[in-house]
């Protein structure tokens, strides 16, 4: 249980990373992912990763300039343009639907404008996902200048879009529906610098 824990990644450029290893029973249709991040990185990196064999940007949460979010469904992405941070955690939910091909990111409890992305697609459900690297062939192919530095939180996978309600429930830390991937039930491996520490402060 990592209630109240983070994952500090504590070099920069890093190529350390965490496994997550999440129940998969059929490929996903619609999902959100969501986490808490705390980082000082001006340069591009990797949020959330999860590659399957065919396809290594399934699912990428990537942030390319600090006023920006790049989210990737099948290999494609779409841009959610964000206000800067003011240096401190950034919570981030990103959903998707395949019937309407909308993606909605949620920075801090409040949602940016939808976009429209790869309406039909299906996400595999045979996958390798990573925290802290982007990955350019499964499991691996990492661009040190592309990795995570700094410390990261609260990481939820749902195989459903959150309703506004429920998104907001995770910005506060409140109660939320059961997930593939949830926080305080985590199965997850370190591999390289990473160290699992308290979070300093709510």
């Amino acid at each position: 249980d990592l209630y109240r824990k983070v994952f500090v990644f504590r070099k920069d450029p890093s190529d350390a990373y965490v496994v997550l290893r999440a129940r998969l029973e059929q490929p996903l249709h619609n999902f959100t992912v969501c986490l808490r991040s705390y980082t000082d990185l001006s340069r591009p990196h990797s949020l959330f990763s999860y590659a399957t064999r065919a396809q290594d940007n399934e699912i990428l949460l990537f942030k390319p300039k600090p006023e920006e979010y790049r989210f990737y469904v099948g290999g494609k992405f779409v841009t959610f343009r964000v206000p800067e941070g003011r240096g401190d955690w950034e919570h981030v939910c990103a959903s998707w639907e395949s019937a309407s091909g909308i993606a909605e990111l949620w920075l801090n409890g409040k949602p940016r404008p939808r976009k429209g992305l790869q309406r039909g697609y299906t996400v595999g459900a045979t996958a390798a996902i990573l925290l802290g690297q982007e990955q350019d062939s499964f499991g691996g192919g990492f661009d040190l200048y592309n990795s995570f530095s700094g410390e990261l939180s609260d990481v939820y996978l749902w195989d459903a879009t959150l309703s506004p309600d429920k998104m907001r429930a995770a910005f506060l830390s409140l109660r939320l529906p059961p997930a593939l991937l949830a926080w305080n039930r985590l199965s997850y491996e370190i591999k390289g610098d990473v160290v699992v520490k308290p979070r300093l402060r709510e």
